[in-house]
């Protein structure tokens, strides 16, 4: 019994040190019999989308009476890597993140494994050689949300829609991409430039090419950066801005409207993850597509969570649903986003 309670208190002196960044989620009044505990990790607060999903997460664990303990990596890779370190040492049931990069987890995920406890992958994927390291990944598909941006361009342009004066000339490409290394961007820059290297390869006009990318972290302050560089550089005839998310594309059509650029008529934007934002700016035009990236993941996240606790296995990959919103769409029936 000694022993049992030293064990615990050196578990709690442990997180105390280690998780100076951590809140735990409100816990419900009754707690259900096989509540669990999860520590889950997240990437930052960097934008309305990051901040949903991690509501998300809180408000379906406090539904399930689940003792959630969080962690705000402030998007560093190292500082997540501690929390994970410190959830293996509290003794958590399960752990669950979002990895900030694709890279570099081999070592803790190893530690978590020989302690014994499921890991499970949220939003962004990870680049690593031996999968039995973690239980599984919930998230959306990043490559297809890619694919679906090109695939709005290829309609827009196509030559039904096109001009006469404007058909047989390449459509050029302003790519604003997400955090460097990290697997949304990653596989959004790769499904967009497969479809429309399929499309290319197959069609006479017009011809699309993307003639600047460079990446903005993901955050509105560098996606006003970026563009204001490149509008003010030499860079001319810029037909669409490829934005891999709404906050890099806010602060980009900021950019091009103080330098009396009209967004969504004089250059053509397609944006990633539909925040409330973004959908106002495609009813206003400034915005021509938005495709979902679905932040509500908490309640599958608890649902597989839940399963790890008790010792089940999950599917490999589970794929949120996640729609495409156009100015072809009768956007009175879209509605309020909540984030």
């Amino acid at each position: 019994m000694k022993f049992v309670i030293c064990k615990t208190f050196f578990c709690l002196a442990v997180f105390c040190l280690c998780l100076s960044g951590c809140q735990r989620a409100p816990e419900t009044e009754s707690q259900e019999t096989d509540s669990f505990i999860l520590g889950f990790s997240q990437i930052g607060a960097e934008s309305a989308w990051r901040l949903r999903n991690t509501q998300s997460v809180q408000d379906a664990g406090t539904a399930a009476g689940v003792q959630l303990i969080y962690f705000n990596a402030e998007q560093k890779q190292e500082n997540q890597i501690r929390a994970i370190r410190s959830f293996i040492a509290y003794q958590v049931d399960v752990i669950a993140f979002v990895p900030i990069v694709s890279d570099g987890w081999i070592h803790v995920l190893e530690e978590a494994q020989y302690a014994g406890i499921p890991v499970l992958i949220c939003d962004r994927e990870i680049n690593i050689s031996n999968e039995n390291l973690y239980a599984g990944f919930i998230g959306t598909n990043s490559r297809q949300e890619g694919v679906l941006a090109a695939d709005f361009l290829v309609k827009k342009f196509s030559v039904n829609d096109r001009q006469e004066a404007s058909r047989n000339r390449q459509i050029r490409i302003v790519e604003l991409s997400g955090t460097e290394g990290s697997s949304v961007a990653i596989n959004r820059a790769l499904g967009f430039r497969e479809l429309l290297a399929e499309y290319n390869d197959t069609a006479e006009t017009p011809q699309f090419e993307i003639i600047y990318s460079a990446s903005g972290d993901f955050l509105r302050s560098k996606g006003y950066e970026l563009m204001s560089l490149i509008l003010d550089s030499n860079i001319e005839d810029i037909d669409v801005v490829y934005s891999h998310n709404d906050s890099m594309t806010l602060g980009a059509i900021e950019a091009m409207k103080e330098r009396g650029i009209r967004p969504g008529t004089d250059i053509v934007i397609v944006s990633i993850d539909a925040e409330q934002a973004a959908i106002e700016a495609l009813r206003q035009g400034e915005i021509n597509c938005v495709v979902e990236c679905n932040p509500n993941q908490g309640p599958n996240i608890i649902r597989l969570a839940s399963l790890l606790a008790q010792g089940e296995t999950i599917p490999r990959i589970t794929y949120m649903y996640s729609r495409v919103f156009t100015e072809w769409d009768d956007l009175s029936l879209i509605l309020p986003r909540g984030y």
